[in-house]
């Protein structure tokens, strides 16, 4: 099991005990009643943006260690990019949402500065790039590339577990084995 697999999976499965540090940097954030409503909403099939968010932003963080760079930013801004409180799916609203995987980004920033004030730039900047490339809007920092590229990650895997019972059994036994 490689290590990005691996923290994919403990994302799964993850307390304070087992985090590296995780909860130190989002807990307050995290455990919000905003962020933790996410869990009623359907991110990639049988995945909730819960799930989603927390995978994202584990797999960010321990990346952003490995590599030296401001990890804590990385998890604060990966925890809130996907924070906007609709079902995108919606058949009653989903005209209004035709466009949501290139509005959702500007959507989340803003409910991401009225849930956490001390938002920072680089923050900001990484929840409104984290759709590139379908966006085309390049993120600016190195921790923004690691968001970008671990929800993409993230989305493959969900998908996938979703749809292959195959690989859906293979994960199960993955998590028990850890």
């Amino acid at each position: 099991m490689n290590d990005i697999y691996r923290d994919y999976c403990t994302a799964y499965k993850l307390t304070p005990e087992n985090s590296h540090g995780f909860f130190d940097v989002v807990g307050p954030l995290y455990f919000s009643d905003e962020v933790q409503s996410l869990e009623q909403y359907e991110q990639h099939l049988e995945i909730n943006r819960l799930q989603h968010i927390t995978s994202v932003a584990y797999l960010s963080y321990r990346i952003c260690q490995r590599l030296g760079l401001d990890a804590d930013a990385a998890a604060r801004a990966a925890t809130m990019h996907d924070l906007f409180y609709y079902d995108w799916r919606d058949g009653e609203t989903g005209r209004w949402h035709k466009l949501h995987g290139y509005k959702h980004p500007n959507y989340a920033a803003l409910n991401a500065k009225e849930l956490y004030p001390s938002l920072t730039k680089k923050e900001e900047f990484i929840i409104r790039r984290h759709m590139w490339p379908l966006t085309l809007r390049l993120p600016n920092s190195r921790e923004g590339f690691v968001v970008s590229l671990s929800d993409k990650y993230c989305a493959t895997r969900e998908l996938i577990f979703s749809l292959s019972k195959k690989y859906k059994e293979k994960f199960k036994r993955d998590l028990e084995s850890m």
